[in-house]
């Protein structure tokens, strides 16, 4: 049985061409056009569950492997004023819903490419967002009709939050996917209420992703540097983003010393310093320094006979963090002391071969749970936390809206089939533009097929036919179509409909501009040289006339 759909007339068909339609106009759409698809073209071979890895170069230097849209939109540097909006519109997304950034880049790029059909044909440049407009409501009139699932109140959520966050793994993780589901159903508030900010994740050399486990507040990747390991009560902790002892253990002040005298006197004097240091921070009641730098030999024995812990952190992220959530500043030096921060206890906990330093509380508002990740590379660790890090998210989109939608891209095909049906029996200048949005639609699916390895016109004519026999739950699997629903392959419905809007905005905005003016202010030194030039060849210097000699 031959599934295939007859062909839609071509879009320039369907529209009568427009002299009027300016030249110039048509001609800056296709710039914008060009430096969007350019975006679209870096961020589309690693959309879906099977998009590929790149190898970032940061401006910094550093080198990153990463498949994620939202960190290589934000390394990218663009000069392009149609490409940093469209970025803008994306990392608005992913800050807003924490999913989301590749499907608004590619559906952008996508209705873009079919404006610029739409133009050519000769339909007016302000008729066209009229309809784009039009489409859009449509589209998200029709979303909440594809949503056949609902995360229940008193429901385990492993099931919703299993494909969003296999989406974002090297390799996918059951194990995984019930830790954070654990770790999103322990905190929950009795009200239904979430608060993301109450789960924090933490990552630490060794073992295997299967060794990831929970610990009670807040978990950091730390040394413990004394013989105090633990304080059981009534911490008060002061952050330092410096040496814990001298600025220097080499101090240039050794280069003026001309005898031993001089050297005794100068030791005599450094331990002073360091005495005076550590009892100013005994008599500020506090008992736990978290210091990121190295640690002095001596100042430690001191901070051990007084009773305070010193932890050693590496990670400056999380030294910040940790100040947000203790509400005491990352100081720059031992002196003079502000406010420390105050939690219940802060304990070391070993895992395998790492240690883990633990800081509880007991006030709202503070991390309950950490998740704590353990994998032998840093590529796998930046996977699996940027993968908790969705799965929270989109636990925190399923408390405010419980219902799912078909994933796989098969609600983009859904909803394609819906404008297509619509645009090809509406009249006048709205019917191209349904279909427009329909074939940009497509392009998701056809993405998918593409990353996938599949052969992407059998797979796209055989979802078309089966979509419109009316399943609505067909999409792109690894070997070929699958049913989403059986499969478990989910998406939010508060999240996409969040990226249709954001789509829609992006582009009619970029459709509204007429003209690119880019003002650049040169250094003022290099005015001067200019202007210098400019008074040097308005007035040539005068020639001196030769005298001839007298002669005598």
């Amino acid at each position: 049985m031959d599934r295939r759909v007859p062909s839609v007339p071509e879009l320039p068909q369907r529209l009568k061409p427009n002299p009027r339609c300016p030249e110039e106009e048509e001609q800056h759409l296709l710039s914008s056009l060009a430096a969007v698809q350019t975006l679209a073209s870096v961020i589309r071979p690693c959309y879906g569950p099977h998009g590929r890895q790149k190898l970032l170069v940061t401006a910094q230097g550093e080198t990153l492997c990463t498949g994620s849209a939202a960190a290589i939109l934000r390394a990218l540097e663009l000069g392009h004023p149609a490409a940093w909006f469209l970025r803008e519109a994306a990392q608005a997304q992913a800050e807003n819903s924490g999913d989301g950034t590749a499907f608004v880049v590619l559906l952008a790029a996508a209705l873009m490419e079919q404006a610029e059909h739409l133009l050519k044909a000769g339909l007016p440049r302000f008729q066209l967002r009229e309809a784009y407009a039009t489409v859009t409501a449509e589209a998200l009139g029709a979303l909440p009709s594809l949503a056949i699932r609902s995360l229940g109140p008193l429901e385990d959520p492993s099931w919703a939050l299993r494909s969003v966050m296999n989406t974002h793994t090297l390799s996918p993780s059951d194990y995984l996917t019930k830790l954070v589901a654990h770790a999103c159903w322990a905190i929950k508030e009795l009200d239904g209420s979430f608060k993301p900010e109450r789960v924090s994740v933490s990552t630490l050399h060794g073992g295997t992703l299967e060794d990831s486990c929970l610990l009670p507040g807040l978990a950091l990747s730390g040394k413990l540097c004394g013989q105090v390991t633990a304080v059981l009560h009534g911490a008060r902790v002061a952050l330092f983003a410096c040496p814990f002892g001298p600025a220097s253990p080499n101090t240039p002040a050794t280069a003026r010393l001309s005898s031993p005298l001089d050297l005794t006197q100068f030791e005599q004097g450094r331990d002073q310093l360091i005495e005076k240091q550590v009892a100013q921070v005994a008599a500020a009641d506090i008992n736990v320094v978290v210091v990121c730098g190295e640690v002095d030999e001596k100042a430690l024995s001191l901070a051990d006979s007084s009773g305070i812990m010193v932890i050693q952190v590496r990670s400056q992220v999380e030294m910040v963090y940790l100040s947000k959530v203790l509400g005491t500043p990352l100081l720059p030096r031992l002196l003079p002391l502000q406010q420390p921060g105050q939690c219940r206890k802060v304990y070391g906990q070993e895992l395998g071969d790492g240690l883990a330093v633990v800081f509880e509380w007991e006030c709202a508002g503070t991390p309950t749970l950490t998740v704590v990740l353990r994998g032998a590379t840093p590529e796998g660790l930046r996977s699996a936390e940027q993968a908790v890090y969705h799965g929270i998210d989109a636990y925190f989109q399923l408390c405010q809206d419980p219902r799912l939608i078909p994933g796989a891209g098969a609600t983009e095909m859904a909803l394609a089939k819906m404008l297509s049906d619509k645009g090809s029996t509406l009249e006048g200048l709205n019917g191209p533009a349904f279909l427009a949005f329909a074939r940009a639609l497509r392009s998701l699916p056809k993405t998918l097929a593409e990353n996938a390895g599949l052969a992407v016109s059998d797979v796209m004519a055989e979802m078309s036919g089966i979509h419109q026999a009316g399943n609505f739950l067909t999409g792109v699997g690894a070997d070929g179509i699958i049913n989403a629903a059986q499969e478990g392959v989910w998406d939010t419905l508060g999240p996409k409909a969040q990226g249709l809007r954001a789509v829609s905005d992006v582009v009619l905005q970029l459709m509204s501009v007429d003209e690119i003016v880019v003002a650049k202010k040169r250094p003022l030194h290099q005015q001067i040289l200019n202007l210098d030039c400019k008074k040097a060849k308005k007035c040539p210097p005068p020639v001196k006339k030769k005298t001839l000699g007298k002669n005598k």
